[in-house]
């Protein structure tokens, strides 16, 4: 395995760089205090080439591998969390198509990402969560159509997207055998948007609920085969989770960071509270898990372009580095004492915005019980 950077990727993690650094870092506060992303700043993204990273070459988009996205990833999550959750949906709703899709559906869902809208991918509900089997939003055929009735929750980029991969049960009361994945287009008669979900964390990320009210869809739109829902998200959060996990380590950083530098600039009792060995033992253990952390994401990504099973890695790679984002942030407030918890430093919304990333793309218990069935089984 070699995570060496090669010129191209030095160059690319360059630009994206300088787009954190100019255009979310010193905006992160206000967004996160507005709780909504800055409407120019999608447009910044879609110039940077930001929002069709999955794209492949042939669809007219970039081709990166996933180690290079993962580069991406972390370095948006290094600006803002709630920034790179939105960037990131575009991706996750991307693999149905980019994994099961025709032709004509790649075409078609892929324009929209190379025309810089957003994405979402729409699976949970209030009643289904983890167990994605319960899923109560109903298909039924209709001649050459489905009609879908139903709730999603807690959709990210919902209120904003223009395109959304819905799952939704084709068979009444089949569970996971009867659960469909669909292409809905925003302006769908029948589909709206609900509240607007007011969050402790990842504010900036725009987070929905969706209505679905006797939504027409063409079977043309139905990604895979009926009944095959819950294999095509499967497949999907497998490829997704690094990411999440490269979001944390990138996040996690950016506290690692800003705990080092003010114990190198905090005077208690005469000198630098970095010359405590309590501190130095606490700086230590947040750069062995953080370093930890980062290289099970990389072994992930380098697995799933190898054409390796990552199934295990990928849920060890999201529940590792969700956790240990979680452990530094909240250790970079400890740092930083009474002024970490205080919003005047920005350690305090870190510690906020991990914490989602043990929860979302599949609970960090959910990541054990998947972890455990590929050890055990």
């Amino acid at each position: 395995m070699d995570f060496q950077f090669t010129p191209d990727q030095t160059a690319l993690l360059k630009m994206v760089q300088e787009v954190v650094t100019k255009e979310i870092i010193p905006y992160a506060h206000e967004m996160d205090e507005k709780a909504t992303i800055r409407p120019e700043l999608i447009q910044q993204l879609h110039n940077a080439g930001l929002l069709n990273l999955t794209v492949p070459e042939e669809y007219d988009g970039p081709g990166l591998d996933a180690l290079t996205i993962a580069f991406i990833y972390e370095q948006l999550g290094r600006g803002d969390a709630g920034v790179a959750t939105s960037v990131a949906a575009n991706a996750l709703a991307s693999y149905p198509v980019l994994t099961t899709g025709t032709h004509e559906q790649k075409q078609y869902f892929f324009n929209f990402l190379n025309e810089g809208k957003l994405a979402a991918f729409a699976l949970t509900e209030p009643g289904a969560g983890s167990d994605a089997g319960s899923v109560a939003t109903a298909a039924v055929k209709d001649g050459d159509d489905y009609i879908l009735n139903g709730t999603k929750c807690f959709i990210t980029n919902g209120g904003l997207a223009d395109i959304f991969v819905v799952f939704a049960n084709a068979r009444k009361s089949a569970g996971i055998r009867g659960l469909t994945a669909f292409i809905v287009d925003r302006n769908t008669p029948g589909f709206s948007v609900g509240k607007h979900e007011d969050k402790m964390g990842i504010r900036s990320s725009n987070t929905c609920e969706l209505i679905l009210d006797h939504v027409r869809v063409p079977s043309s739109r139905r990604i895979g085969k009926e009944g095959h829902g819950f294999k095509i998200a499967m497949k999907t959060l497998d490829s997704a989770r690094p990411f999440v996990g490269a979001v944390s380590i990138g996040l996690a950083q950016a506290a690692f960071d800003f705990a080092v530098k003010y114990a190198r600039e905090r005077q208690q009792f005469g000198k630098a509270i970095a010359s405590f060995q309590l501190v130095q033992a606490m700086i230590a253990d947040m750069g062995m898990k953080l370093e930890s952390a980062r290289l099970l994401v990389y072994k992930a990504c380098w697995m799933k372009e190898q054409g390796l099973s990552f199934s295990k890695e990928a849920a060890m790679a999201k529940c590792l580095a969700s956790d240990t984002a979680m452990q530094i942030t909240t250790d970079a407030v400890q740092v930083v004492g009474g002024y970490g918890y205080s919003k005047e430093y920005p350690v305090e919304r870190y510690m906020r915005d991990a914490k989602i990333m043990q929860i979302y793309e599949g609970t960090n218990q959910i990541q054990r019980l998947v972890i455990g069935n590929h050890i055990l089984y």
